[in-house]
């Protein structure tokens, strides 16, 4: 299993929390964005910097997702080609994305979108908070358990 982030968007309290995970777990993590991201002197820490353009990024996700891979992102549509490829996907405020509840998830993002398209304003998320970031840690804690149960079972 990998880890790929979604990291144009990612903030960086995120990031700070997945550099540690992979530290401490050895599962290798690759952020990818369309603008250079610093990272830490890790082996198990990668940057793939891709070109600028309208869902580039989440696109070479997709073409190197295997299955059981994790991605992080907040794109509800590339979650959903994660989670429809046999991959995982977590967003930034800890919410898990499955095959229960993508699909719901999906209708309901294009539905607020055809709405502020035809200029209804709908507010955008909050800002993230000290809680977002807790639920994250808490949520990619509770998959790694997971899947080392997998693993070891």
């Amino acid at each position: 299993m990998q880890i790929w982030v979604d990291a144009d968007a990612c903030p960086k309290a995120i990031k700070d929390i997945l550099f540690r995970v992979a530290e401490r777990t050895g599962i290798t993590t690759t952020l990818v964005a369309n603008q250079f991201l610093p990272t830490p002197p890790s082996r198990y820490i990668k940057f793939l910097q891709v070109s600028s353009g309208f869902d580039v990024a989440d696109n070479e996700i997709v073409k190197r997702l295997t299955v059981g891979d994790l991605v992080i992102t907040g794109d509800i549509p590339l979650a959903y080609q994660a989670v429809t490829q046999g991959g995982h996907a977590i967003n930034p405020r800890g919410e898990r994305y499955t095959e229960d509840n993508i699909k719901e998830l999906l209708n309901m993002r294009d539905f607020m979108e055809s709405l502020r398209s035809s200029g209804i304003t709908t507010g955008g998320p909050s800002a993230l908070n000290s809680r977002d970031i807790q639920a994250f840690a808490n949520q990619l804690d509770r998959f790694l358990v997971q899947q080392d149960g997998k693993k070891g079972g």
